[in-house]
């Protein structure tokens, strides 16, 4: 399968009030690894909070970001992609970071999120182009459909 993105950044604040523990799990649990990057910073209150982000650019490792969406996540993002990628062919989706926690993705409406970003391999560089090829990456992904193939 040809790269379907350059880069893919995944990231999440730990605020002082959640477990750090917890939120890290959530964050291993879908990029399907522990390695990432942890900084300590301040939030705007001065309360202490620590931003993990993990950096991609194997295809393997997004590939199996994506698969951890499962396929109701991947659907969501499907339907919307015109609302997913922008002019510069950037990727974006915000997950509910709460309901990660709980086991469940979805996308978020508000700030308390998982954000992941990404340059679409695009050429010529084209939102059109850009979005059919994270179509044919999403489609490669799901389940295929046994009615679909009769």
């Amino acid at each position: 399968m040809q790269a379907v993105f350059h880069w893919l950044r995944t990231e999440t604040f730990c605020y002082a009030t959640e477990k750090e523990d917890l939120v890290g799990e959530t964050f291993m649990e879908l990029i399907g690894t522990d390695e990432f990057d942890s900084d300590i910073s301040e939030s705007e209150h001065g309360n202490q909070m620590t931003i993990l982000q993990s950096m991609m650019t194997k295809q393997k490792d997004m590939v199996r970001l994506f698969t951890n969406l499962g396929p109701d996540m991947l659907q969501v993002i499907k339907d919307d992609i015109d609302n997913r990628v922008d002019e510069d062919c950037i990727f974006y989706i915000r997950l509910d970071k709460q309901k990660a926690v709980c086991g469940k993705y979805a996308m978020a409406h508000h700030g308390d999120v998982i954000s992941i970003t990404g340059k679409i391999a695009s050429n010529p560089a084209r939102k059109e182009i850009a979005m059919a090829n994270l179509l044919k990456f999403i489609d490669s992904l799901l389940p295929s459909d046994p009615q679909q193939d009769r």
